[in-house]
């Protein structure tokens, strides 16, 4: 309510009420905090409140009709509320303390201004108005919320601060921001400069808020740890393996870049788990990555992998998600592996099929130098370990703790190396020929009963990964997959588990307006277990060329109503920079709506126009 308002609504209640005058004692030390430095808060009081206000030392005297005076002294009390809870007030404090009141919602503008985001070095981020205390509440209450409004409304700003303090608060482990950079068209290879500096003027106001909210010297180390990650949506779509990799299906190894959505991988649990987005990323820089046992693979600089540190195990914690690039050059702590890969958590089920001689009796019989029929390889647990046990019985030996098993072969010890691995256990060869196996608890690797005895009263060690080496192989044309599976793991070559989606992190979207459909899509299907998603975005600003829908559009289209994801919508109300952007934003707002309205008489006007016969309009 301006002036004049507060004027005539004065005016035209004292026609009809009575006047009455209310007396406020307010505490010595809280005057100031109320009126403000050189009275500013109280000429704002006097602008806004439907009654008279008069302030003499401590004692503040309203004036005006009852119902003018009644509200007049909620907004004092809650103003009062908010000095003594320390948040300061400043005159777009009162206003929209007032707003709120006048809403009507039975909001507390108290409870709402004093709501405590983070605080750093004396400065406390908080919502200022009631719309971005619902849009905070929101991001607490659900697992993806989509903040839209204008500039200057604290989308992003807000989003930062409850990433940072759940960051601290451990709710989450990694904090990944991200932005289009639609003003070069992503092809940020034509701009001059390093990577770092073509990137950086759109990245910029992340930035400069993570600034605000951390220390300035712990930033860099963190983003040098992974656990901030600042980059462009188009370097989002990393994490990924050349076509040509091998991942594992329930009917047997295919290279990924035959994947499609809706085919089923094999997950950690040994069983079938969707495959959710398939995400082709063009040439990408390419490593491969070995265990110590031999398994190896192929994938990204950028691909994310599960791993478990001496740490992390000594103290019952459970794996953290690395990129490959940040494990390079650390992959050992004194004489020990410093990441573990976790294992199966079962062997991999694949459907029974006939087989026409016994899987045991079979491999007890086989040439030295002959491999398995395939069909008793993709087969079930109890038809490989069969196989196994036959190959085992007449192979090799134990000493109680791992079984060495001397193959005549390439072929067979492939074979035997398959098996091995699909039933979850690790297969180390010593040369050509020798392999040390070790098996999960409960896998017998013998029938003949000297054999199995001698391995029963040994010393169970389980079998484990450890990466040996990360080595550049060059670039190659890559694709990214994300599966359903609840640890974001599926089965690549060699039977190791890789991972390829964001878990236990918050993630922001800045400036969605400028994704297109299938960017949006690509980055909400990246959402892993544990992680929370806030997309920001001005669908009235959309940038993106040739007059492409925005991404951010159709996502507020299709995902509407669906269970766990949110959207906030901000207004002109809640621009919190200087109150003429609010004014600015109101003013285009009006304007474009009397276009459109413009453009549609004109249309309807056309149309008559054929309708009759007559000439069209130019």
């Amino acid at each position: 309510m301006n002036a004049a308002d507060g004027a005539s609504a004065r005016s035209s209640s004292a026609e009809s009420s009575p006047t009455v005058n209310s007396t406020v004692d307010v505490a010595p030390e809280s005057v100031f905090g109320l009126l403000g430095t050189s009275d500013i808060n109280l000429r704002t009081l006097e602008e806004l409140l439907p009654a008279d206000i008069h302030v003499r030392g401590n004692r503040v005297t309203l004036t005006g009709v009852p119902a003018d005076v009644a509200a007049s002294e909620r907004v004092l009390d809650e103003l009062l509320s908010l000095v003594r809870r320390g948040t300061p007030l400043t005159p777009d404090a009162v206003r929209n303390a007032v707003s709120i009141l006048t809403e009507g919602t039975g909001e507390s503008p108290a409870e709402v201004l004093s709501l405590d985001i983070i605080s750093r070095r004396g400065k406390t981020i908080r919502p200022k108005t009631l719309n971005q205390k619902k849009y905070v509440d929101a991001i607490d209450k659900h697992t993806i919320v989509f903040g839209l409004g204008p500039a200057g409304t604290g989308k992003t700003y807000l989003a930062m601060a409850k990433a940072v303090a759940a960051l601290q608060s451990k709710q989450v482990t990694r904090i990944i921001l991200t932005r289009p950079a639609v003003e070069a068209g992503e092809r940020l290879g034509f701009l001059p400069g390093t990577l770092s500096e073509k990137i950086d003027p759109y990245l910029r106001p992340l930035y400069d808020a993570l600034h605000d909210m951390m220390d300035p010297d712990s930033i860099p180390k963190l983003m040098a740890a992974g656990v901030i990650e600042v980059a462009p949506l188009a370097y989002m779509r990393g994490r990924a393996q050349p076509v040509s990799t091998r991942v594992l299906t329930p009917g047997g190894f295919r290279q990924i870049g035959e994947i499609k959505v809706g085919d089923f991988v094999v997950g950690s649990s040994g069983k079938p788990t969707q495959v959710l987005g398939v995400y082709p990323q063009g040439f990408k820089d390419i490593v491969r990555v070995t265990a110590q046992d031999g398994a190896s693979t192929l994938c990204s600089t950028d691909h994310l992998w599960s791993v478990y540190t001496r740490a992390d195990r000594r103290r019952g914690k459970g794996p953290r998600v690395l990129e490959t690039k940040e494990m390079i050059g650390h992959l050992r702590a004194a004489h020990y592996h410093r990441y573990e890969l976790p294992m199966l958590d079962a062997p991999v089920e694949f459907a029974e099929r006939e087989v026409p001689t016994d899987p045991y009796g079979l491999a007890a019989m086989l040439d030295p130098t002959s491999g398995v029929d395939e069909r008793y390889l993709v087969n079930s647990a109890d038809v490989r370990l069969a196989v196994l046990q036959g190959l085992l019985d007449a192979d090799a030996d134990t000493d109680g703790e791992i079984v060495r098993v001397a193959v005549a072969s390439d072929r067979r010890r492939d074979d035997v190396t398959y098996l091995v691995q699909s039933l979850g256990g690790t297969a180390i060869r010593h040369d050509a020929h020798v392999i040390d196996i070790r098996l999960p608890e409960g896998l017998q690797p013998f029938r003949l009963a000297r054999k199995a005895e001698k391995y029963v009263c040994g010393g169970f060690k389980p079998p484990r990964r450890y990466i040996d080496s990360i080595e550049s192989v060059g670039t190659d044309e890559a694709v990214c997959i994300s599966v359903a599976a609840e640890d974001s793991l599926y089965v690549t070559e060699d039977f190791l588990l890789t991972h390829n989606t964001l878990n236990d992190a918050f993630i922001i979207l800045d400036e969605a307006q400028n994704t297109t459909g299938e960017q949006m899509k690509m980055f909400l299907t990246r959402l892993g277990f544990g992680s929370k998603i806030v997309v920001t975005g001005d669908v009235t600003q959309v940038d993106l060329p040739g007059g492409a829908e925005s991404g951010l559009n159709a996502a507020t289209r299709i995902l509407e109503g669906i269970d766990d994801i949110h959207f906030a919508r901000l207004t002109s109300a809640d621009v919190v920079r200087h109150r003429l952007v609010a004014n600015i934003v109101d003013a285009y707002g009006r304007a474009e709506e009397s276009a459109r309205a413009s453009n549609s008489g004109q249309l309807r006007g056309n149309r008559a126009a054929r309708r009759a016969g007559g000439p069209r309009s130019s």
